[in-house]
């Protein structure tokens, strides 16, 4: 059975720190892309940021770039985004994804059930 694991949300003040992890299961995990997507209340989901496994290619949106950093451990079977200086838009349920196709902005193939990440003002 695969299972994306998600841990780390929380509340935190505005120009904070977080880091989300997930842990996966079920698959082979070197030959997966694993990312994040971002939903936010009222808001169509969002690809946040993805590495590919196999060769380490990294993808980031252009809203998170600076700040947000993705590493993979494979040895964990674990994906880590350190989240910095946040904004309240970054207010959003953050789900880790995972695809042997590579990453895309549009569609993942397989989801983790999220993490509620709140920014305050």
């Amino acid at each position: 059975e695969v299972q994306l694991v998600e841990s780390g949300g929380g509340l935190v003040q505005a120009g904070g720190s977080l880091r989300l992890s997930c842990t996966a299961s079920g698959f082979n995990f070197n030959d997966h892309a694993i990312g994040w997507f971002r939903q936010a209340p009222g808001k169509e989901r969002e690809a946040v940021s993805c590495i590919v496994n196999s060769d380490r290619n990294i993808y980031y949106a252009d809203s998170v770039k600076g700040r947000f950093t993705i590493s993979s451990d494979n040895t964990k079977n674990t994906v880590t985004l350190r989240m910095n200086n946040l904004k309240p838009e970054d207010t959003a349920v953050y789900y880790c994804v995972a695809d042997r196709a590579g990453c895309s902005t549009d569609v993942m193939y397989y989801w983790g059930k999220g993490t509620l990440v709140t920014v305050s003002s």
